[in-house]
């Protein structure tokens, strides 16, 4: 088996689950903000990223897209799709789903499927994840294994369902916030902070500014970590994340906004790398490198 990849497969949506960093004093709860909220869950939203290992190799692809469930007006749908792409996908090929099925004013999960298809020789793990988040029970299954139940002293997020719910958040300066999110069998009351914005020139949106998420993983979660998750979302309404960078065992993993497509903060967005570049005037779409990766 050809290590660095399967560092990569192990670690490669590990940037965009539960974010978490220790700070002295206790912050409070999560609060959405309303326009936020509105805005990121009631509209249908497909980002596209690159993922590229340390040097900039890309060996992956990731897709994720958030929208209503039908015949449901407050349950929303959010997905996620890895696959291994040119040469590494003969090497240790790679097709992961994520399907988290979230409801509420926390838009909190109700429903975790994953499908892991990874291997040459096909290996296929199927694990389902259950919450009753009014009774504080957690029931997970893997394969045909029994299941497990795991009683929780209040209600929690998945791994998922924080990345997306950190989207909404309204990020201030030096700004903690909790985020309870079940992880590795228990609840962990992870904190979330961000940085002062920036300014990046060059991305699949043009000329934009950014908030830096800053967590730091305390907690394996799906996959191993190995050190410091950015998450770097823009300065608006629309909040849309354009970069998440991750530390793993060998290396570092980035995942680059290649693509963007949904209605969101009151905009159509059909946002592709030929397109951006045109409009940019440029013959390559690269995204700025961001201090701090």
């Amino acid at each position: 088996m050809f290590p660095p990849f399967r560092i990569y497969c192990c670690a490669l949506v590990s940037f965009l689950l539960a974010t978490v960093n220790a700070v002295a004093q206790e912050p409070p709860p999560a609060m959405a903000d309303p326009a936020l909220l509105a805005s990121a869950y009631d509209a249908d939203e497909t980002f596209s990223y690159d993922i590229s290992w340390s040097g900039g190799i890309k060996i992956g692809e990731l897709v994720l897209r958030i929208r209503k469930q039908e015949g449901e007006q407050k349950r929303f749908i959010l997905q996620a799709r890895v696959t291994a792409s040119g040469a590494f996908r003969y090497i240790y090929p790679v097709d992961d789903t994520f399907v988290t099925e979230v409801e509420g004013q926390e838009r909190l999960p109700v429903r975790y499927e994953v499908e892991q298809n990874e291997g040459l020789i096909g290996s296929r793990v199927h694990r389902l994840t259950l919450y009753d988040q009014d009774k504080g029970l957690v029931r997970y299954r893997k394969n045909e294994e029994p299941e497990k139940e795991f009683v929780v002293d209040g209600k929690v997020h998945n791994e998922f369902s924080s990345f997306f719910f950190t989207r909404v958040l309204p990020f201030s300066p030096d700004m903690s916030v909790v985020v309870p999110t079940f992880a590795d069998d228990k609840r962990h009351e992870v904190v979330v902070t961000s940085s002062e914005g920036t300014s990046v020139q060059e991305s699949l949106l043009g000329p934009v500014r950014v908030l830096a998420v800053l967590p730091r993983m305390t907690f394996k979660g799906l996959y191993d970590k190995a050190g410091d998750t950015v998450i770097w979302f823009t300065d608006d309404a629309c909040r849309v994340p354009i970069r998440i960078s991750s530390k793993i065992l060998i290396g570092s993993l980035v995942a680059e906004l290649v693509a963007y497509h949904g209605h969101s903060c009151g905009r159509q967005w059909d946002l592709e790398p030929e397109a951006a570049d045109k409009e940019e005037g440029k013959e390559e779409g690269k995204a700025e490198s961001i201090s701090g990766d």
